[in-house]
């Protein structure tokens, strides 16, 4: 078991300190183990009052975890005074503690001071020097550097100040740089980015501590500092991705996002199965393309085509039956889960959608059966989306939906050189999507 131990500050509204450390970590596959060294009053507003412990409680905690459980990496956060730093650095060095991640915790988002001014130099002098990655934010690192921090190479360069410190690394977070976030990573030797797209969301509340504690857990897994930082990030920007509307101001990342996605994937994939064995039991090989078939359904807010689920090989037509080549998997069909997202962008209820053949036939029972049926034409495809692999359903499925003012039930194309005419039938899960298809089977004999 990968036993994280976090060093810091309660949040009683949850999403930052010693509570986002503890679910990232569990999160993650770590024990979570914690020694406290303040309690704060905070909500989504701000932080209204802060009173720390006694350095000898906190050495106690440590000591505790420390001589009976241990800890592959520890993780610290808010520390507030130089007694509480000189108590937490003489537990760590007496117990040799080598991964050890310490996130500068200084101030809140909302500006409320949570380091007093005499223990700048008690952190410097006596943590800094021992941790395996310090992780400032561009204010903190301004603060301990002594320099103005405004872009990335303000940051390059107080990440030098900083391991002058003693550090084996240091991180710079780029969270409040305009555009992508950037976050500058120096060895002692040289300079690394770590680049992602900004997520558009206010509710950032404990995006620090989530990114620190899960570097840690990460390093106590084995990971390299550089792969640690990766799969951190990748973390964070799901939680970001998902974060909580909660409280009147700004609401925390969620911690679960990855347990709830893999929750979602499996009900995703046991739907699809149900929708296949009754499809299946219906005998609808008649419906299925040249080209065969699949069906996807997306996770509730699909982004990327990893958030669909679908049939890895196709669904294939087998002596007027069908069979599918394997289980269904995240990701496993490209063309599906196109049609899925675009659809899902102009109506997030739409999360399912399977091909079946076309002919005008077939239309026109879908028509017969009250289903709203729309049509793109390849050849009215521009040149450019045509020049991009895989973007004509994309681009056919959302002239379709912008001219209908609505994602309809059947959308369907008369086929175009090396291309096959087909009909997709959406719905707002594989259940709708096969009711649909075995309504049109039974027009169909």
């Amino acid at each position: 078991m990968n036993r994280v131990l976090t060093i810091a500050a309660s949040d009683s509204g949850g999403g930052a300190g010693i509570q986002a450390d503890i679910k990232t970590i569990t999160v993650l596959g770590g024990c979570a183990m914690s020694a406290l060294t303040a309690v704060t009053a905070q909500n989504t507003l701000g932080v209204s009052a802060v009173y720390g412990l006694p350095p000898a409680t906190v050495r106690a905690q440590i000591d505790a975890v420390m001589n009976d459980i241990g800890a592959n990496a520890v993780k610290t956060g808010m520390l507030l005074s130089a007694e509480i730093i000189a108590a937490v650095a003489d537990e760590l060095r007496r117990f040799g503690v080598s991964r050890l991640v310490v996130d500068p915790v200084m101030v809140s988002t909302s500006g409320h001071s949570l380091i007093e001014p005499d223990a700048m130099d008690a952190l410097c002098e006596r943590l800094l020097p021992m941790a395996a990655l310090v992780t400032p934010n561009m204010e903190e690192a301004a603060q301990l550097a002594g320099l103005p921090v405004k872009n990335v190479a303000d940051m390059q360069r107080a990440a030098e100040a900083i391991h002058a410190f003693g550090p084996a690394a240091v991180l710079v977070k780029g969270g409040h740089l305009p555009g992508d976030c950037v976050d500058v990573l120096f060895d002692g030797r040289t300079h690394r980015h770590f680049s992602a797209a900004r997520v558009d969301t206010p509710h950032t509340h404990g995006t620090g501590c989530t990114l620190s504690a899960a570097i840690a857990t990460l390093l106590g897994r084995g990971l390299g500092p550089q792969e640690a930082i990766e799969g951190a990030k990748q973390y964070l920007t799901g939680a970001l991705r998902s974060a909580c509307r909660l409280g009147s101001g700004r609401g925390p990342v969620n911690h679960a996002a990855g347990l709830e996605r893999n929750a979602q994937i499996y009900l995703c994939a046991t739907a699809l199965e149900a929708a296949f064995s009754v499809l299946q039991q219906a005998g609808i090989g008649r419906l299925i393309p040249e080209i065969q078939s699949n069906m996807g359904y997306a996770v509730s807010g699909a982004r990327a085509v990893e958030d669909v689920v679908a049939f890895p090989g196709r669904i294939i037509r087998l002596h007027g039956g069908i069979v599918r080549v394997a289980s269904p998997a995240a990701g496993a069909s490209r063309h599906i889960a196109k049609i899925i997202l675009t659809a899902m962008r102009a109506d997030g209820s739409c999360r399912s959608a399977m091909n079946i053949a076309y002919s005008p036939a077939i239309v026109e029972r879908c028509r017969g059966l009250g289903f709203s049926v729309g049509e793109f034409d390849r050849n009215s495809e521009p040149a450019d989306v045509k020049q991009r692999e895989g973007s004509t359903l994309e681009w056919g499925t959302g002239d379709v939906i912008e001219r209908m003012g609505r994602v309809p039930d059947i959308i369907f194309d008369r086929g175009d050189t090396g291309k096959e005419p087909v009909c997709r039938v959406l719905g707002c899960d594989p259940a709708d999507v096969a009711d649909k298809i075995l309504k049109i089977a039974e027009e169909r004999s």
